[in-house]
Formats: C-alpha cells, sequence, structure tokens
C-alpha cells in the first residue's frame, strides 16, 4: 500500500486517512456531501464510499442521520472504517464491504431513506487513457453507469432520494436511466467560471416521484481574478453552508 496522509475536510472537523497516490477524496465529495440533506432519524447510504470522504462529510453536516457506506475494494474499506473511528462516528456511521455490481437484496439491508454516489465517470476503457492502476476503481465503472443507478434505486424506499455527482457530458445517460426508475429529478449545474460549461453535475431524483424536471440555478465554482474559490463555495467546503434542493 501506498504512504498514507491525513487531511481535513470540513475546515478541520472530519480528519480523513487516504492514500498518498491514487484518487483521493476532493471537490467532487464535498459537494455530494453537501446536497445530502438527510433529516433527523433517517439513514442514507452511500454507494462506493472509498476511504468515507463524503461519507463522514455528509454524517458531520447531518448529526441527526445514519450513514452507512459500501465499498468493494478492501484497502479503501479499511481506511473508511478506520476514519469513521478516528472521527468517533461508530455510533451512526458504518462501512460495509458490497460491491454495486451485484443485487442490493444481497446485503441484507433494508431499504434506506436516501442513497448518494459520486460513480466512477468513464465505463469504457477505449474513452480515455488508461489511468495509473491506483486509480483505476475510481475511474472505471466495469458495470457501467447502469448498475450504479440501478444499486441506488434498488436502495431507497419509495419515496427515498438518490443523489448522484457526475459528468456534465453525462447527464442525458443519467436522465434516462433514472426516468423509469424515480422521478421529481431535479439538476444542478456546477461550472468552473460563469462563462464556462458546466463540468459536473448535481442530480437528484425521487424513488415514485411525479413532479417535472428541474433545472435549478447553477454553481459558479470560480470567478476569473484568480480566487481559489467564490465565496459561496468556500462557505460549502468549510461546511457553513449547504446545496439545497428546491
Amino acid at each position: 500500500m501506498s504512504a498514507i496522509t491525513e487531511d481535513r475536510l470540513l475546515d478541520g472537523r472530519v480528519r480523513l486517512r487516504q492514500a498518498a497516490r491514487g484518487y483521493r477524496a476532493g471537490l467532487d465529495a464535498a459537494l455530494l456531501a453537501a446536497a445530502c440533506d438527510a433529516g433527523p432519524g433517517q439513514r442514507v447510504l452511500e454507494a462506493g464510499c472509498g476511504v468515507g470522504g463524503a461519507l463522514l462529510s455528509a454524517a458531520v453536516r447531518q448529526p441527526g442521520a445514519a450513514f452507512t457506506g459500501v465499498e468493494r475494494d478492501a484497502a479503501a474499506l479499511a481506511l473508511a472504517r478506520e476514519n469513521i473511528a478516528l472521527n468517533g462516528l461508530q455510533d451512526r456511521v458504518a462501512a460495509i464491504a458490497g460491491d454495486v455490481g451485484q443485487r442490493f437484496s444481497g446485503l441484507g439491508l433494508a431499504p434506506f431513506d436516501a442513497a448518494m454516489a459520486n460513480p466512477p465517470f468513464f465505463d469504457d476503457p477505449d474513452s480515455l487513457r488508461g489511468p495509473a492502476a491506483e486509480r483505476r476503481a475510481a475511474w472505471m465503472a466495469d458495470d457501467g453507469l447502469a448498475a450504479w443507478i440501478g444499486f441506488l434505486a434498488k436502495s431507497v424506499r419509495e419515496g427515498g432520494a438518490i443523489t448522484v455527482i457526475h459528468r456534465a457530458d453525462r447527464l442525458g445517460d443519467l436522465l434516462a436511466l433514472l426516468a423509469d426508475k424515480a422521478g421529481s429529478i431535479q439538476v444542478r449545474p456546477i461550472h468552473p467560471f460563469a462563462d464556462a460549461p458546466a463540468k459536473r453535475v448535481l442530480v437528484r431524483a425521487i424513488k415514485t416521484g411525479k413532479a417535472p424536471l428541474q433545472l435549478l440555478p447553477p454553481l459558479v465554482l470560480h470567478d476569473r481574478d484568480g480566487a481559489k474559490h467564490r465565496p459561496e463555495v468556500e462557505a460549502i467546503l468549510r461546511g457553513e453552508a449547504a446545496l439545497g434542493w428546491a
């Protein structure tokens, strides 16, 4: 295993041990956690939780909810469990072994109130130069995006929320995959700059929801003046603000 670093998220409120090389929790995980709006007493599942960056950030943001992460990589799962203990969240956060390529029912868990995921961005190995070996599992969806959406849809009860962050150019695929599984879909584009195309989208859907599709105001990450992030984005990253839904 490569060297391990200990990093801080949410302005230091979350301690996260993760590999120095390979996939590391970053902006996408922070935005996914900020978009989780679970209420007190609700149960939330994260598919493909990795070492727990989004899982733990969401749990700290939503202190009344319980969280379960599912991860197939043994090394990442071990670090996720270590991070849960490191942050003293064992009473309401857990990480278990599982694979989205398998049936949710095989986990033996009751349906959740909400589910979230940051699925691997690619499912065609020929679509990009192969990532480094330590990053492949985070970048390549071996079973395809359809498996991830199918797993998330099965994991929530009727009326449960599904939240996904993904590449903006896969929005059409996401909407098509969700169409026969959920409704009341809301889309929030994420732009690097106000005058640049969106690179990411946050998509939230409700199982059995019937409301029409809503395209929400975008989140713009940077101004052109060289600042690292816009003030509203900094507030989200520090855990002082959430990414709310209509």
